[in-house]
């Protein structure tokens, strides 16, 4: 972790969704030819996740995507399974998340399940969402 992100306060970084590493690319990678997948597909992965949200929010107000939802619409819109609430259980206790951070690791399992197509979070997607959490003790 660099100094300046060292300074950011707890309650700041709560407010921000995705924390991400980014390693350095070595050579091979950068000059292999294989393509990723092309923008036109992932746009219409986005498109599809945001069409979900407005269905599922249609007739709410203030409330058009997940990002949007607050507490009462966490609870109804974003229940997880057994295994889900376990590892969420784990979670809160192993990361010291705070309420806020809770709602937000909910909100992004719940935008991954829609990019995935998936009606319901799975442990899989609140995995990944709580990996996206940031690290306090690298540096």
């Amino acid at each position: 972790m660099t100094k300046y992100q060292k300074r950011i306060s707890g309650p700041l970084l709560d407010r921000i969704d995705i924390h991400i590493q980014v390693p350095r690319v070595d050579y091979d990678k950068l000059s292999d030819r294989r393509m990723g997948e092309p923008s036109k597909t992932v746009r219409e992965r986005v498109e599809a996740a945001r069409e979900r949200q407005r269905k599922r929010f249609a007739g709410l107000k203030d409330i058009s995507c997940n990002a949007d939802m607050r507490p009462a619409e966490v609870r109804k819109f974003c229940e997880l399974d057994s295994a889900s609430t376990s590892l969420m259980k784990t979670a809160m206790s192993q990361l010291q998340l705070s309420a806020r951070a809770y709602h937000r690791v909910l909100k992004l399992a719940r935008t991954i399940a829609d990019l995935a197509g998936s009606e319901r979070i799975g442990a899989s997607h609140l995995a990944e969402a709580l990996q996206y959490r940031p690290r306090m003790n690298e540096g």
